[in-house]
């Protein structure tokens, strides 16, 4: 573990340990039980006093985070039922130093589930894998030389040109010239963060946001920092006041059904934070991974298509609504800006392969992606729509919800004394998953809230699977009354 501190930050070194500790335990890198390293060791590392330690460690006990035991050390909390005696493992038994700072993203997707809420993907009976194997093999047929050979590393013209037609669509007018094709749009983000973040650097994100992008803009050191949002997306009006005291590098932001929230930034708002972005020179990544997935009515404008001064990076994954086993996504930035960004996916790893992208290339060339686009908002407006009757009717007094106008997910709200890090345990245990909240929070963490995906499971298993969270969630509830007003539990 190497934890870097930046001296010269506005965040006290004390918040920078506890955060960077709190990081690593909600991530799994120290198991529940091992034992932290002790307080003069710590301060050794980190060249602090004694005092800073032990005001990080206070605030992550407050937090439940750790337990310490007289004579005995801190240890990372887990709930037992005989105590914390016995032979702890050491948190950080390698020698060697690791300079990861959170995964929390992937802690959370790795836990099979038969109801599985916690990945805010498409269920696969629902993606065009006919079409896509009809593809291989036409390819394994009439081009196999394509199984030989290297792709450009900026990304296959032909599908550069196809995503190019297929963005006019989408009243982004752009060109083959100024796209990168990525592995993905988490590769995307992490192409980005690798161009224009270092430590100590600035990057502000909506509050809450997308829990892989926090990783990722944490390797690099960067200080992240969060805005509220309300009914109209980020609030511009925290964001002016927060630039009184930071200089952002970068703002990331999903203002189209937003995740985890399901918000929609408003297109004043839009042009709002362009303007911010125009006059104080920061950039701003638009991450947009399902805004073609609406069910009320279309969103409003992307903002990289009011992008006149090359302010704006836009990203697009195109694996959640095509094929996530062939992890295609681009970026569309200005050229100068593209260039650098060509340069860290050289770096990171020469170019996709060529196969994936010849694969989905007859998709997006033909009007298939349009009836493919209509049939997922048909089939997901249903699941959305029986997932907001079966809380209406089983969910217990006090939990609330946001209803999303589009995308995969739904954000639920529990009492502010309850704790879903502690509820998702015994989820487990009934064969229930979903994303907890607090992993989506970059800075001060909030409990009370779970991200739950109605996109990945059929009809049969959201009913069931509905059922069984909103009677964990009264049992929760009903047995921790005498918790309200406590500071919550991990």
């Amino acid at each position: 573990m190497k934890i870097e501190l930046n001296r010269s930050s506005h965040i006290p070194l004390a918040q920078q340990i506890h955060q960077a500790l709190a990081d690593r335990i909600l991530s799994g890198y120290f198991q529940k039980g091992s034992r932290l390293p002790s307080v003069r060791k710590l301060a050794g590392l980190l060249h602090v006093s004694p005092v800073t330690v032990i005001h990080a460690l206070d605030m992550l006990e407050k937090e439940k985070l750790v337990t310490r035991i007289q004579g005995k050390g801190t240890f990372v909390y887990e709930q037992r039922t005989d105590g914390l005696e016995g032979q702890k493992q050491d948190a950080m038994p390698l020698q060697i130093p690791d300079y990861l700072h959170r995964s929390q993203y992937l802690y959370y997707n790795q836990m099979p589930a038969e109801f599985n809420f916690a990945s805010s993907s498409v269920d696969p009976a629902l993606l065009p894998t006919k079409l896509l194997a009809e593809s291989i093999q036409h390819l394994a047929r009439h081009q196999p030389e394509i199984l030989a050979q290297y792709g450009e590393i900026q990304g296959d013209l032909e599908l550069r040109q196809a995503l190019a037609k297929y963005l006019t669509q989408e009243s982004l007018f752009t060109t083959p010239q100024e796209i990168l094709v990525t592995n993905g749009s988490q590769q995307g983000i992490d192409l980005v963060a690798r161009s224009f973040i270092g430590p100590g650097d600035v990057v502000v994100t909506e509050e809450p946001t997308y829990a892989a992008a926090i990783d990722v803009f944490r390797s690099r050191g960067a200080v992240v920092v969060s805005v509220p949002m309300d009914e109209e997306g980020m609030r511009i009006d925290k964001l002016t006041a927060l630039l009184d005291t930071y200089t952002p590098k970068l703002v990331y932001t999903m203002p189209t059904f937003q995740n985890p929230t399901g918000k929609v930034m408003s297109n004043r708002r839009r042009k709002q934070l362009l303007e911010l972005a125009n006059e104080l020179g920061f950039l701003i990544l638009e991450d947009d991974p399902w805004s073609e997935i609406y069910y009320d009515e279309t969103p409003p404008p992307h903002i990289k298509s009011m992008d006149t001064n090359g302010s704006v990076i836009y990203l697009k994954g195109l694996s959640k609504i095509l094929s996530p086993g062939c992890r295609i996504g681009f970026l569309i930035a200005s050229v100068n800006i593209l260039n650098r960004l060509i340069v860290a996916k050289t770096n990171a790893d020469l170019g996709n392969p060529l196969l994936n992208q010849k694969v989905i290339l007859p998709i997006l060339e033909s009007n298939r992606i349009g009836r493919q686009l209509e049939e997922l908002r048909s089939t997901l407006k249903k699941r959305r729509d029986l997932t907001l009757k079966l809380l209406g009717q089983q969910a217990p007094a006090g939990t609330s919800w946001i209803v999303p106008k589009g995308g995969f997910n739904l954000w639920i709200s529990l009492p502010d004394w309850a704790n879903t890090n502690e509820l998702l345990g015994e989820a487990e245990k009934r064969n229930v998953t979903y994303l907890p909240g607090s992993s989506c929070y970059p800075g001060e963490m909030e409990w009370n809230h779970l991200r739950i995906s109605f996109s990945f499971v059929d009809e049969d298993h959201l009913k069931r699977g509905i059922g069984e969270l909103c009677a964990l969630i009264d049992s929760y509830l009903s047995s921790s009354e005498e918790r309200k007003g406590m500071t919550p539990l991990f």
